[in-house]
């Protein structure tokens, strides 16, 4: 077994590359100005598909009867055509990217404080109560344009706060703007989950309802819920399409929304269902964008959706600094599971997130790491969202060391403390690549990604 040249026995990295395929771009708020695309996207980017999975099951063995498979040409969909990142060695150069540094990393410092936010006070004392003190880049720089009721594109590293910068605003709109309501459209269940559980502890005891609206999940307590109006609903945008067709969602008196990584909904075919809500708000809506990558037709979303937006990137790099990234080069007729195994024996691997192609592969290579009593989990499309969330409650508490994931669970899922990520099946984009490292690695911790290259 290959890892780059790195010393699997010592973990200590000898390698030379310093090739990340990042680019340095300086923090900036300006006037967005689309530029000409040549490239459509209508509903060119293939069917809605729940929670992220890329395709159909195929194959995902290997001749061996192990989990070889799904490398190559395994069913991802992938912008452009079919097949995987990372099949030449110019992309898998972009795998490796080694975290030691000799000189250190500008600290950055906000113009900012919460205390200089002209904000309800309840909801500053709930901010101080959930600890935080710093904002962060994008925090620092998103928050005082959406508080004067600007439309935003807020562009950021995985991991920085996202959610905050656009809740602590709208939650201080929502309480000084009688009737005002907050529509946010997540790409996963998990997302939508995770992002009601932020706003539940920046809102608390101020006197209004969230509420998330998922597949998955049974309708009718979703239906319930919206008879309360609540002032926050959020949601995945198949759910939410559902809801306004069964009647159960009105939005026109909706007047802000946010569209959090809209990328991702954008790669997921959501495009369609995404126009199709907006044209239900009101006319004259408030409108946040937050993503971590910017393509052409992003661009061009952002032009037919947003009005004059201020664009703020703090994005430095597309990998994280603080992920130590690495391949490990599976030698011809070497079954990668083995591998895999006999990586996860080692104490090290502590708590690893595997992403795999495929929801049959997931759930067969997590069952076979328990067969081998490493306690692994799965989550993918293909589980109820109550099982889903039980996975990733055992994975943060500590009850299983290893969840196996599609790219599901890529996007916006805070897991603390993630050790490891292993790509176990190639990504299908670069930008898939990125948001999967960006589970480890977070806040003020180090991390490790290891993608999986079979044998040239």
């Amino acid at each position: 077994m290959q890892i780059g040249r790195w010393n699997h026995q010592s973990g200590n990295s000898h390698s030379s590359s310093d090739r990340s395929g990042s680019s340095s771009r300086p923090h900036s708020a300006r006037p967005y100005s689309p530029r000409p695309s040549g490239s459509g996207y209508g509903s060119s980017s293939g069917p809605r598909r729940f929670g992220g999975d890329r395709g159909p099951s195929r194959g995902g063995f290997g001749s061996r009867g192990g989990f070889g498979g799904s490398h190559g040409r395994s069913g991802g969909a992938r912008r452009g055509g079919f097949g995987t990142f990372g099949e030449t060695e110019a992309e898998i150069s972009k795998f490796m990217n080694k975290t030691v540094v000799t000189t250190s990393e500008p600290v950055f410092v906000p113009e900012h404080t919460f205390a200089d936010f002209d904000i309800n006070p309840n909801l500053k004392k709930n901010i101080a109560a959930k600890k935080y003190e710093v904002l962060t880049p994008i925090q620092d720089k998103a928050i005082p344009h959406a508080l004067l009721g600007q439309d935003v594109v807020g562009l950021a590293e995985t991991g920085t706060g996202k959610t905050a910068a656009f809740l602590i605003p709208l939650i201080d709109k929502v309480m000084k703007q009688k009737g005002e309501r907050v529509l946010i459209m997540a790409p996963t269940r998990e997302l939508a989950v995770q992002i009601e559980h932020e706003l539940a502890g920046f809102a608390k005891g101020l006197g209004f309802r969230g509420m998330v609206a998922v597949g998955g999940a049974n309708i009718g307590p979703q239906i319930s819920q919206l008879k309360h109006d609540p002032a926050f609903v959020i949601g995945t945008p198949g759910r939410l399409k559902d809801l306004m067709e069964r009647k159960a969602l009105n939005l026109s008196g909706f007047g802000t929304v946010v569209l959090d990584e809209a990328d991702r909904m954008l790669d997921m075919g959501f495009i369609d269902d995404m126009r199709s809500i907006l044209g239900k708000m009101r006319k004259e809506r408030h409108t946040l964008f937050f993503s971590a990558t910017m393509g052409k037709d992003i661009e061009k979303l952002i032009g037919d959706f947003l009005t004059s937006p201020v664009i703020i990137s703090v994005k430095t790099r597309d990998t994280p600094s603080s992920v130590d990234q690495d391949v490990v080069r599976i030698p011809r007729g070497k079954d990668k599971f083995d591998v895999l195994a006999e990586m996860l024996k080692d104490r090290e691997f502590s708590r690893v997130l595997v992403f795999g192609r495929t929801k049959f592969g997931v759930e067969k290579l997590a069952k076979a790491l328990s067969r081998l009593h490493i306690h692994a989990e799965s989550i993918h499309g293909n589980k109820t969202q109550s099982a889903r969330q039980r996975a990733l409650e055992a994975f943060k508490a500590g009850k299983v060391s290893v969840l196996v994931a599609t790219d599901v669970a890529a996007r916006g899922i805070d897991i603390p403390a993630v050790s490891h990520v292993i790509n176990y099946d190639l990504p299908s984009t670069y930008e898939d690549y990125v948001h999967r490292i960006g589970r480890t690695g977070r806040a003020t911790l180090k991390g490790k990604a290891l993608t999986f290259v079979q044998g040239r």
